[in-house]
């Protein structure tokens, strides 16, 4: 059993940091979240809400981990993304 949820867990992963499912593989965990067909009915307490609660502690430990390496990737210097800020030139008036 724990090598399934190890399983369910890097596959998890590794689909959220695809680009190309990311947003798939959030809102299917939202509509999973909200529904109630689940592995574990919601009608049955604390039993039904665990699957629910390690869903979500799942997603957003992933995404705010993304978060940050984002945020860290960017600050690094010598980045583009970094450098790429916006430069003001000094105006200059022409009096007559």
């Amino acid at each position: 059993m724990n090598n399934a949820i190890g399983s369910f867990y890097n596959w998890y992963k590794a689909t959220l940091r695809n680009n190309k499912y990311r947003w798939v593989l959030v809102l299917g965990t939202l509509i999973y979240l909200v529904s109630p067909i689940d592995i574990s009915p919601d009608f049955l307490p604390i039993i039904g809400w665990v699957d629910d609660g390690l869903l979500a502690t799942l997603l957003v430990t992933e995404l705010s981990q993304m978060a940050l390496e984002h945020l860290n990737k960017r600050k690094q210097p010598g980045n583009s993304a970094a450098n790429d800020a916006v430069t003001v030139e000094p105006i200059t008036t022409i009096e007559a």
